[in-house]
């Protein structure tokens, strides 16, 4: 009889964490798909920004911008959390850029930075070319030549030919919705 009851408390735990998470990055795939309805100008430009929930001028942002405001919708700080993570464990990031301290201006909005974080706290997946292996909510990173990076959000909208996820990314042109996801090398694939 307890047998019976911890398998069944096991199950319906299981099924209601799964559906959680799912309905979770669900939410964040609608947020991301949230921001493409906004103007923004690709602007790299270093600001001072305000700590935590710090943001740069709404009308402004690269890919980063867009994958830090799509979980600030959710509650979720970016910024505080890589900048917190950074600050105990600095020499475990890149240091592409000869820093010798955090800085919470502009450590949140680099690319190999958010990839570290999403390594140390997130959930690594594969970097396939098989269209399935992604799923509304992951994140992906990519190479776009040398050592430019490139990060967006995968949400449910499918390509025209219905085989792939559309991402939510900027590399240019604003925060705009495409079917980009094998354009360039995957370099990282991550659910945090």
């Amino acid at each position: 009889m307890k047998t019976t009851f911890l398998i069944i408390f096991l199950l319906i735990f299981g099924l209601s964490t799964s559906f959680g998470q799912t309905n979770f990055y669900n939410r964040l795939a609608d947020s991301a798909i949230t921001l493409t309805r906004q103007t923004v100008i690709y602007d790299p430009a270093y600001f001072s920004l305000d700590y935590p929930n710090g943001d740069v001028p709404s009308d402004k942002g690269v890919c980063t911008d867009v994958v830090i405001r799509t979980y600030r919708k959710l509650g979720i700080d970016l910024q505080k959390e890589v900048h917190e993570d950074m600050r105990q464990n600095f020499d475990r990031y890149p240091n592409n850029w000869g820093s010798t301290h955090t800085d919470k201006n502009i450590d949140h909005r680099r690319v190999p930075n958010l990839m570290t974080f999403f390594t140390r706290h997130g959930t690594v997946l594969e970097n396939s070319t098989i269209p399935e292996d992604y799923s509304a909510g992951d994140i992906v990173c990519w190479n776009l030549g040398g050592s430019v990076t490139h990060i967006g959000i995968v949400v449910k909208e499918k390509s025209t030919d219905g085989r792939r996820n559309l991402v939510v990314h900027n590399i240019g042109s604003g925060q705009v919705l495409e079917d980009c996801l094998f354009n360039f090398k995957i370099i990282g694939h991550y659910r945090y």
